[in-house]
């Protein structure tokens, strides 16, 4: 099967060796996103609200360029530096997943990259 790189500009450049998500088959897998903006590449606000809303557009940005939306999205891993900005997390995040909610794992860990307080992938599934 062929896997075919999907990138936009409307979202944050890869810091790395990777592509901001690989479209294979009907399935969009993106890679992270923390709360980069794509034109000055800087983290976009200081608490776990504002970084959620700006993972959230760039994970939108992304997957539009797959011909997604958010309502494609089948399952995301929420990625947290403290467990108890869960609840602020959860609250922008419900926002943007307004029909049936996606399958979702909240992990905890130690550090995210340019100290960014949340960071979220996913995988869509595209109807053809």
């Amino acid at each position: 099967m062929q896997r075919v790189p999907i990138t936009t500009s409307q979202a944050p450049a890869a810091i790395g060796p990777y592509v901001q998500a690989i479209r294979c088959g009907q399935l969009v897998y993106t890679s992270g996103q923390i709360a980069l903006d794509p034109t000055s590449m800087e983290l976009a606000g200081e608490d776990v609200q504002a970084q959620t809303h700006r993972v959230l557009q760039n994970l939108q940005a992304v997957l539009k360029s797959a011909g997604a939306s958010l309502d494609n999205v089948i399952k995301t891993t929420v990625f947290l530096t403290h467990m108890h900005d869960f609840q602020a997390m959860n609250a922008v995040y419900t926002s943007y997943f307004t029909g049936t909610a996606p399958a979702r794992t909240t992990v905890a860990v130690a550090e995210l990259p340019r100290k960014a307080l949340v960071e979220i992938e996913c995988v869509a599934l595209i109807d053809e």
